[in-house]
């Protein structure tokens, strides 16, 4: 199975009140198992259109780069998301940046999808790629 372990999160508010529209920003680091394999740091600007979560669907782009392996080859790389979350869950497409791959992993092309409910251990992801 392809998952992610959340082993850091660290958010903070850019700008709007905490319980009203505002952007935050957030710094998280991930453990990676399956097709990929090591770990990753991840930037998240995040908008929130209201208190919580519970105001509706939220956006995040960001960046995540990875270092470790995919199917054995080792490097690194750097994957663009366009998050969406809410009380129940996160969903994200993703696609490798062009030219972003450096070792083994150097010519990586890609994309995937991140899913899962909130207060998850694990998340699953789906990544497609060639070299």
């Amino acid at each position: 199975m392809n998952a992610f372990t959340m082993k850091n999160w660290d958010e903070k508010i850019v700008s709007g009140p905490e319980h009203g529209p505002r952007v935050a920003y957030a710094h998280a680091t991930m453990a990676y198992d399956g097709v990929i394999e090591g770990e990753s740091v991840c930037d998240f600007l995040l908008y929130y259109a209201g208190e919580g979560y519970e105001s509706g669907q939220t956006t995040s782009p960001s960046f995540e780069r990875f270092e470790g392996k995919v199917d054995g080859r080792e490097g690194t790389f750097v994957v663009r998301h366009e998050f969406t979350f809410d009380a129940q869950g996160i969903a994200s497409t993703f696609s490798v940046v062009p030219g972003s791959g450096t070792g083994a992993l150097a010519g990586l092309t890609g994309s995937g999808t991140v899913g899962g409910a909130m207060g998850e251990e694990k998340m699953g992801y789906t990544f497609e790629y060639a070299f």
